[in-house]
């Protein structure tokens, strides 16, 4: 259970605390997806960017090839790139014309207003509730929000067996896709932990658990409980796409991208029978069913 681990985004990253192609693009992605850089709007210029993080121009170029192969981009000469894609998520209050958010990140910051906070997450990676987690962290810190205790299970693919992806297309036993989705899952799950155990170190949050957990599973859906009142999921989908490698080659792989996947929210109401009371108890149910049975500690 949450346990300390100092040091344990250490030596996750390729390059010693420098910022890869690969994690500037995620940090992008994270940003697109909470809203920062909307749909339609210019992203900063490559020198803004090589300014804000630290790097090359060759870097930042790789990471903005790789979010314009995933989709979330368009880039014109001259023109700068802009946001053409951004995460959906469909939820029955829409429909009845109430006021809803929009995006993961504010149905995250609505479930830390809660004294005591649970998040369940199954996923291939934990690269965007990592930056949502980590924005809820900074709120508990500005005394935003005072959660009592917080409780965090992340449920992963094992690293062995493989998972089906990401994988070489052409070639079976090409094991860097699969060393690529490793490295930037230990290092997200290294900053998460890291960002809430800081919070009980601080004495701002009583209690903090951290449990990761791995199971022999290739997620074909990614499904976050929050507080065991409401359910974000969201079908995977398979792509043959050109993935960049820290090193600035590139391999033609069989991947997923989380931010495609429309999420569909379910909430718990007083009538046990409704459609989103019965998804949100079915869908824990599966959960603690594998988290026990199928889960095996981080580390074991």
């Amino acid at each position: 259970m949450a346990t300390e681990r100092p040091g344990a985004s250490e030596g996750a990253t390729p390059q010693q605390g420098a910022r890869t192609a690969q994690q500037i693009a995620g940090e992008l992605r994270s940003r697109i997806d909470r809203g920062d850089y909307r749909l339609g709007q210019l992203l900063p210029t490559q020198r803004e960017l090589m300014a804000e993080f630290g790097v090359s121009k060759d870097t930042i170029q790789r990471a903005m090839r790789e979010l314009q192969t995933e989709g979330w981009i368009e880039s014109r000469q001259g023109s700068g790139s802009r946001v053409i894609r951004a995460r959906r998520i469909h939820t029955p209050k829409a429909r009845a014309g109430q006021p809803v958010p929009v995006g993961l990140g504010p149905l995250i910051s609505e479930a830390f207003e809660a004294e005591e906070v649970s998040l369940d997450a199954f996923c291939l990676t934990t690269e965007s509730l990592t930056d949502h987690v980590g924005v809820q962290a900074d709120r508990v810190a500005l005394g935003e929000v005072s959660p009592r205790s917080i409780s965090l299970r992340l449920l992963l693919p094992s690293r062995e067996p493989r998972p089906a992806y990401p994988a070489a297309a052409d070639d079976p036993s090409d094991a860097r896709p699969h060393e690529r989705w490793a490295t930037m899952v230990e290092f997200h799950t290294g900053r998460l932990r890291e960002k809430l155990v800081a919070l009980r170190r601080g004495g701002l949050v009583a209690t903090v658990d951290v449990d990761v957990r791995r199971a022999p599973l290739t997620p074909t859906h990614k499904l976050y409980l929050l507080n065991r009142t409401s359910a974000l999921h969201g079908l995977y989908v398979v792509e043959n796409r050109t993935m960049p490698l820290s090193d600035g080659t590139e391999v033609q792989a069989l991947d997923v991208l989380g931010l495609q996947s429309t999420l569909f929210h379910y909430e718990k109401t007083g009538d046990a029978d409704a459609q989103g009371s019965l998804f949100v108890a079915s869908a824990q149910k599966w959960f603690d069913s594998c988290w026990e049975n199928l889960g095996v500690p981080e580390g074991s």
